[in-house]
């Protein structure tokens, strides 16, 4: 038989996916279907990726940053040929939860961390992915997933309600309690202008998927709003020298924030020569010596000292961003005034328009805004190359939430993936596609962008528009370099409030209560897990890896509850002839001879309910010879099991009663031989079929006995 030759193509191709649908190319109808399909995305994914990006707390543009390399390495290396992968509302909301507890919110400290979290989450993914442990997957059970994701989209929809009104609170310990204090500012101080964009936006997008869902609302949305601010001038600005803002508290902040960079100077020269220290106590004493361990503490409470001051001084800012002011009337911008709200002195004009601080440059120049919030300025070209910094002292506290939006992320996005898969019915392999959002997250981080994942909205378009193989992903990739290249300046006016209604209503699809009520009917155990994961979800908000762990905890307990007691039933003839359970269908049973049958592994769980079992029948029926345990329903035994066994047989042979096994599966089988059961038990013992080892335990007994025992099967007809 000649050898079977090694093809390099076929090898490569299961590590390199796309080497399968690559040739496909060469077919012309192929090829402008999945350019149309990814010009199509694009057109969604560049205003969704912005509005997902303010979302995680960052600058919208970092949106542009994930959706551009993310998109074209998952379609390389995963399995799905239209799984859209880029920025997702879940994901951006996680990466929120987790960074704000770490740094400001957009602060350099914070899109540091942003990108250090996207490289864990490819780490995590590829590692699971290359180790073929996707199934890891399914501890975050459906209750688990359906309570959290209904109750993210409510938490990310009313998260926008502040760019909805035009308002802006400073953040609480807790979600509902922003939310209560936008409701309230936004009663009393709506920004009518922003509102009305926001409505717009949300007519456009509604009306035109209705009309026709496959034209692009969100884009059509974006285009006429944009227009709309550019000509209504929705945004105004003003540059003023801090001596024309009247409030010295205000002129405290700004004098913490200008002494900043000299701060932050002199603490990384004291750092950089405790750390010179610390590397020079390593080498001449080694890691374990107190001087090692003090140069080290000396270090470590340096950096912390550096980012209390850095991470102070720009919430103190944020906080100061959200007052509001009054500017006096006057015919040169340079000599009027701005007070804060409601404390302009007795007869001095102020204009009907509410001012706010916008940003502060080096020299102490302040920008005020007035009317709407914009975009602003995009910075132009693609992003730099930039290798995360491994920072030690968060990795601990990244690492959870790391998993956490690994997971659920890669829920999000293999579940689209099936859907698509079983329509076009392409194969799809769970472990690739890990393997696939895994490099994405690890390549973007590269390039700055923040953790991505597949997206439900997305994929559907580019499915719709017609896309046959993953490179509809690269075309998008190309459209979104093209915009960052030389059509940022476009995005300039576009409203914050449009962005805001562009999330609202892509999470619309993700809150379904009829979902949690189904559940509930089908199990109240799992309707209770779905409930609680979402309430706490709700109440715990920000802190959303809290609400997950207790979800997962939750559930793992209420398997380990299910499975503590499995069923045990005693069997007997029925007079079918077949053996059914003796309680069920009022069955005579044998004083000599008993089977039970377990539906249910044995593991250190439930071992004790199964010998105490076993051992209460023997008790109740004192001419008990023979226990027969049918076992087709236990599918795997541990060490504790199989000690056990040995225990229980021991005690059962001691009182004069034989246990004898029937139907078990070879994996059983397997465990038991192995350890010597089999053996010390004897062969004979083990039987394929009930009758065989009735028939072992009928010889047994006297002759007499098959002839009037409830279990023979002529018996039962003669009953019948």
């Amino acid at each position: 038989m000649a050898a079977k030759k090694f093809s390099f193509s076929a090898s490569a191709s299961y590590f390199i996916p796309f080497l399968k649908w690559l040739p496909e190319l060469k077919n012309g109808t192929t090829l402008r279907a999945d350019i149309i399909a990814g010009v199509t995305v694009a057109l969604v994914l560049i205003p969704q990726s912005m509005a997902y990006a303010q979302l995680a707390g960052l600058p919208p543009y970092f949106g542009l940053y994930a959706a551009f390399l993310p998109p074209l390495v998952a379609a390389i290396f995963g399995s799905s040929r239209q799984l859209a992968t880029g920025p997702v509302a879940v994901v951006s909301l996680l990466t929120a939860a987790a960074l704000e507890p770490l740094a400001t919110t957009g602060g350099e400290g914070y899109i540091a961390y942003a990108i250090l979290l996207a490289f864990f989450v490819g780490l995590f993914q590829l590692s699971l992915g290359l180790l073929r442990l996707g199934v890891l997957v399914n501890f975050l059970s459906h209750p688990v997933v359906m309570g959290f994701t209904n109750a993210a989209a409510i938490i990310i929809a009313t998260s926008q309600l502040g760019k909805i009104f035009g308002v802006s609170v400073p953040k609480a310990a807790h979600h509902y309690e922003t939310v209560w204090n936008t409701i309230i500012l936004g009663l009393t101080q709506i920004h009518l202008p922003t509102f009305g964009m926001a409505i717009l936006a949300f007519v456009i997008m509604v009306v035109v998927k209705r009309i026709n869902p496959k034209i692009p609302g969100v884009l059509l949305a974006v285009v006429i709003t944009t227009i709309l601010a550019l000509v209504t001038d929705f945004q105004t600005l003003q540059t003023i020298n801090k001596d024309q803002l009247i409030d010295d508290s205000t002129h405290d902040i700004i004098a913490t924030k200008l002494k900043l960079p000299g701060k932050i100077e002199k603490f990384d020269k004291r750092v950089s020569s405790a750390q010179k220290k610390h590397v020079a106590a390593v080498e001449k004493h080694g890691d374990d010596n107190r001087r090692t361990l003090s140069a080290q503490l000396k270090l470590e409470s340096l950096k912390r000292q550096r980012d209390r001051h850095v991470d102070g001084a720009d919430a103190d800012f944020k906080r100061m961003k959200t007052l509001l002011f009054n500017k006096t009337k006057s015919k040169n911008d340079k000599t009027a005034k701005f007070y804060p709200d409601g404390e302009a002195p007795n007869g001095v004009e102020v204009e009907p328009d509410m001012w706010r601080i916008s940003s502060l440059d080096k020299d102490g120049a302040l920008v005020m805004h007035s009317g709407g919030r914009v975009v602003g300025t995009i910075p132009e070209g693609l992003p730099t190359m930039y290798l995360p910094n491994i920072d030690l002292n968060v990795i601990g506290q990244l690492f959870f939430s790391a998993v956490a939006i690994a997971l659920i992320g890669f829920m999000e996005a293999v579940s689209i993936a099936k859907a698509m898969a079983a329509r076009t019915r392409q194969r799809l392999d769970a472990n690739q596609e890990l393997v696939g959002q895994g490099l994405s997250n690890i390549f973007g981080s590269l390039f700055q962008s923040y953790p991505v994942s597949g997206s439900f909205s997305r994929s559907a378009v580019n499915l719709e528009a017609g896309a046959i193989t993953g490179f509809s992903s690269i075309v998008t990739t190309i459209v979104v370099v093209v915009t960052l290249l030389w059509l940022t300046p476009l995005l300039y006016h576009l409203p914050q409030a449009t962005l805001a209604a562009v999330i609202m209503m892509a999470v619309i699809g993700l809150v379904n209560f009829k979902a949690l009520l189904h559940t509930w009917h089908v199990r109240r155990d799992d309707g209770m897990v779905a409930v609680i994961t979402f309430v706490l979800t709700l109440v715990l908000a920000p802190h959303l890896d809290r609400s997950i762990m207790i979800g997962v905890i939750l559930s793992l307990a209420i398997f380990l509850y299910r499975t503590m007691e499995p069923r045990i039933a005693a069997l007997s003839r029925h007079p079918d002839g077949s053996l059914r359970d003796a309680s069920l269908y009022g069955l005579g049973t044998c004083e000599n001879i008993s089977i039970l049958r377990f539906d249910g592994s044995l593991y250190f769980a439930n071992i004790s309910y199964f010998e105490d079992k076993v051992l209460g029948i023997a008790a109740s029926h004192p001419d008990l010879k023979y226990i027969i345990v049918d076992g087709p329903g236990i599918n795997q035994i541990d060490a504790s099991g199989e000690e056990m066994l040995t225990s229980l047989t021991e005690r059962l042979q001691a009182g004069g009663v034989e246990i004898l096994f029937s139907r078990f599966k070879k994996q059983v089988m397997d465990v038991l031989r192995n350890s010597g059961f089999v053996e010390r038990l004897g062969g004979d013992r083990f039987f394929r079929k009930n009758e065989m080892a009735l028939e072992y335990a009928w010889k047994g007994l006297e002759k007499d006995h098959e002839i009037e025992c409830p279990l023979n099967i002529v018996c039962a007809v003669e009953e019948k």
